[in-house]
């Protein structure tokens, strides 16, 4: 009898479930959408019932596509993205919402109602700091902590548990309270290389009775990614998720970390040291995070880590990343008037938007070589929700240069690509900072959903100069969870066995033309400018 992994992802906008066979070969999949609560701006809030439901409901989808037994499951794993989640003491939802509902009990990982907490903290110049680039983020957990002690005193008290999401769905799945080194590593400030909170700092922002009765509400057993948790899934929740009971279940992971792991092993493990310097994994999604793994500690301003066993055991991780990028091109698109209408046309076409702008770019440009020309007079600065790395400042904003009162499709078309060249340039620019610390990328290993669009997968290309590399498996987000699994149930003996044995290159996409790199080369420069000239522009305004 074959036996299978289920890989689940909570991102932003849906919870999915995969199942995989021990090579990493994907049989079922399912998708159920979550849903988000936007009260107020830079607010953004999720239900984490609602996500377990549509958790559960993906399970049992992808099981039933997969046209398998139950019994045949011999783990799961789940990723998620880094929200806040807050229980009271009997594991119930309590409000982290403006509006007072118990069910709005998340803080989404983009939520940025913590950047004057963030800047408190980042005054402090504690040395935790220096494993967040110097800077941390109101992305990150600890100012949303100390936004809700200052702001929801109600909630404060009331509190028993601070989850990571991923954690709180391998609380669910097993009643067991033990936390992933990725998230409080990664999110929390843990000190992964100590195995160790820091008094100190926890002390010095004004949340040490986070502390109390040994770190329990936030964590005090913290478990490497793919370690077994508790005794499997308890009998409620297998019942809830259509398995069985006592399916292991692998400690968790952050969702662009899980892609990380179904992508760097992709080009094999061999030599694994001079391969990870070179190599750069590239999830895109709503956001963008950009993965980066090393035997030394490499401490870099404005990108986040190092953080040690955060994502590959033994390893350090560096973690740049871009605050929206998926988010920013529908932005783009989706402002334009004309939206509703190519919406509408892509539909009749049974194809989506990206593709219908993509078939125009190509029918503008006449090859696809020359496509990225299209805008040399269009320029943008992609900072509309703040820049994460490496300039870590979630206060900046975007720009666009080359704007025309018409409002074709030709005008959304260009829009889209620039912005889509703009977002590589940040990637350019993140690669660069990584490379003079140490570093030596030139292979980026894409995957998420960005990754599915040719001309983002080309123009990164393009603008970093470096080789792209797409694994097999286009869903490596749900194969890195699946892997959690593989190691749980101890068919596989840890993370890199796992990740050797289960992920495969796809496609390779090169850089096109040396004339390109010269196009690149001077949109770059104008990347660097766009930002010196809006730093004049809020200085000179800066008295009023």
């Amino acid at each position: 009898m074959s036996i299978y992994f289920i890989g689940v992802d909570v991102g932003s906008g849906s919870a999915r479930a995969g199942v995989f066979d021990a090579s990493g070969r994907k049989v079922g999949e399912a998708k159920r959408d979550t849903q988000m609560f936007k009260p107020r701006a830079d607010f953004v809030e999720q239900s984490s019932e609602n996500i377990w439901q549509s958790v559960c409901m993906a399970v049992k989808d992808a099981v039933s596509q997969a046209s398998i037994d139950p019994i045949q499951v011999k783990g799961i794993g789940f990723d998620a993205t880094c929200s806040l989640v807050v229980l009271d003491k009997k594991g119930q939802p309590l409000t982290v919402s403006p509006t007072g509902r118990s069910e709005q009990n998340i803080i989404m990982w983009m939520d940025h109602r913590a950047i004057a907490q963030a800047e408190r903290i980042n005054a402090t110049e504690h040395p935790v700091l220096a494993y967040v680039g110097n800077r941390i983020s109101p992305e990150m957990q600890t100012p949303k902590l100390l936004w809700l002690k200052q702001n929801m005193p109600n909630t404060w008290s009331q509190a028993k548990y601070f989850f990571d999401l991923p954690d709180f769905l391998t609380w669910k799945a097993t009643f067991d309270d033990s936390r992933s080194l990725c998230s409080t590593v990664c999110k929390w400030t843990y000190l992964g290389h100590e195995d160790k909170w820091d008094t100190h700092f926890f002390e010095r922002i004004g949340l040490d009775d986070l502390l109390a009765d040994d770190a329990k509400s936030i964590g005090n057993i913290i478990k490497p990614m793919g370690e077994p948790v508790g005794q499997g899934l308890t009998a409620h929740a297998a019942d809830d998720l259509g398995l069985i009971r006592g399916t292991p279940v692998g400690t968790s992971i952050i969702d662009a970390h899980a892609g990380g792991i179904g992508v760097l092993g992709a080009a094999g493990m061999a030599g694994e040291t001079a391969d990870f310097n070179k190599r750069l994994a590239l999830i895109g999604g709503t956001s963008s995070c950009h993965m980066a793994a090393s035997k030394t500690a490499r401490f870099i301003d404005g990108v986040w880590g190092a953080y040690y066993g955060a994502m590959i055991p033994n390893h350090w991780l560096n973690e740049g990343g871009q605050s929206a990028t998926g988010a920013l091109i529908d932005h783009i698109i989706t402002s334009n008037p004309l939206y509703d209408q190519i919406k509408a046309q892509a539909t009749k076409d049974e194809t989506t938007v990206y593709q219908l702008l993509n078939d125009h770019l190509l029918k503008l440009a006449g090859t696809k070589e020359d496509i990225a020309f299209l805008t040399k007079d269009i320029h943008v600065l992609p900072y509309f929700h703040g820049n994460r790395s490496p300039r870590a400042n979630p206060n900046l904003t975007g720009t666009i240069t080359g704007l025309k009162m018409s409002k074709t499709i030709d005008d959304m078309a260009l829009a889209y690509l620039a912005t889509i060249q703009a977002i590589a340039l940040g990637t350019r620019h993140i690669i660069e900072v990584m490379n003079q610390s140490g570093y030596e990328i030139d292979t980026i290993m894409g995957c998420g959903g960005g990754t599915k669009n040719t001309i983002f997968v080309q123009e990164h290309a393009n603008a970093t100069g470096c080789l792209m590399l797409l694994p097999e498996e286009s869903e490596a987000v749900l194969l890195g969870s699946a892997m959690l699994g593989s190691v749980a149930s101890g068919f596989y003996t840890d993370i890199p066995d796992a990740m050797n044995a289960m992920s495969r290159i796809g496609k390779a996409v090169t850089p096109q033309t040396d004339r390109i790199k010269r196009f690149y080369d001077m949109k770059y420069q104008i990347f660097h400018q766009m930002y010196e000239d809006d730093m004049k522009y809020k200085q000179l305004m800066s008295e009023f």
